[in-house]
């Protein structure tokens, strides 16, 4: 007869060499294509999305291994954990190189109100934080119309709107004049325009490419694509790109963006790179930060501030700017 808890301990060792291995298998493929500079295929670019929570499965798999006497494991871990720690840190450079006195100083507001549901809340944003820009994502019928009745156009004359249902409107407002800009082509429409500020051209350009759905993968990277062309065509001139990228700092494609226009992350600058713009509206650890308002070496961040809306499982993102001669 087999004494009582006879064998349990290799059995268990086994158990948690086999969890460890696992663990580190998988997060170990996701830090490969962060350090390849690629998204790669579904699961990688939604676990990329999350990169700080893979300290979770790595540490777990090192508690794992010790229990199993698995050294090498063990050292896995750590250099997991390492990675991931580097490639946590924020992207690109901590100030945006603007030069010259400041011209002009603008608030810039972008907001996903998700299907028209957040409308009332962005107005009553609107009211209290008076931006002096705005992009609005997934505009509906129903927002669009409330933005014209309700938002009075003595505060923002200046608009350019796409009016589509669902998602797939879109809307521009100022209180600086606008001329008319080419679009980037995208299933869910990603209007610009150029305003004049302080007698100076500035490219505005709305953001709001598909999201890296499975199986909509290859639509996602094709359409930031076009974001990071657009980036590229305007590399040198006055420009604010904006708006709900459905991609963070984590994924290749929008740091490719920035470096593509030598652009910068307003809130990486003003010291908000991890803050989470989504999801919103429940409790979740798993937060990420995929709306940007993104400005090129003319200006200077002086602060940035995500606001929450009822409606939407997107925070709006306020943003305070300078404007500089060189």
């Amino acid at each position: 007869m087999t004494e009582p808890g006879r064998g349990r301990g290799p059995r268990c060792r086994r158990a948690a060499f086999w969890s460890s291995a696992l663990l580190l298998l998988g997060v170990t493929v996701v830090i490969a294509f962060r350090a390849c500079d690629a998204d790669g295929i579904t699961p990688v670019p939604q676990a990329l999305a999350f990169l700080p929570w893979l300290l979770v499965p790595a540490g777990l798999a090192f508690g794992l291994a010790v229990p199993a006497r698995w050294r090498t494991g063990m050292v896995w871990a750590v250099v997991l954990l390492c990675a991931t720690g580097w490639y946590a840190r924020p992207y690109g450079p901590g100030t945006t190189g603007a030069r010259g006195p400041v011209v002009a100083e603008l608030r810039v507001l972008t907001a996903n109100v998700e299907f028209g549901g957040a409308t009332d809340a962005l107005i009553g944003t609107l009211g209290r934080d008076r931006p002096d820009v705005v992009f609005v994502e997934e505009c509906d019928f129903d927002c669009a119309d409330a933005l014209a009745a309700r938002v009075p156009h003595t505060t923002y004359p200046y608009r350019e709107v796409v009016r589509l249902d669902g998602s797939l409107g879109s809307a521009i407002l100022s209180r600086f004049p606008l001329r008319p800009a080419d679009r980037i082509d995208g299933r869910m429409a990603m209007p610009g325009a150029v305003a004049t500020v302080a007698g100076r051209d500035v490219r505005l350009q709305l953001a709001h490419p598909l999201p890296p759905v499975p199986g909509g993968v290859d639509d996602w990277s094709e359409e930031l694509g076009r974001v990071r062309d657009f980036a590229a065509g305007t590399r040198g001139e006055r420009t604010v790109l904006a708006g709900d990228f459905n991609a963070s700092q984590d994924h290749a494609a929008f740091r490719a963006v920035l470096d593509a226009g030598g652009l910068h992350d307003s809130a990486r600058i003003a010291g908000a790179y991890r803050a989470y713009s989504w999801p919103a509206d429940r409790t979740t650890p798993l937060r990420t930060q995929i709306d940007h308002v993104l400005v090129s070496d003319h200006f200077s961040v002086r602060s940035a501030r995500f606001r929450h809306l009822a409606g939407t499982d997107h925070r709006a993102l306020l943003v305070e700017l300078s404007l500089h001669t060189g």
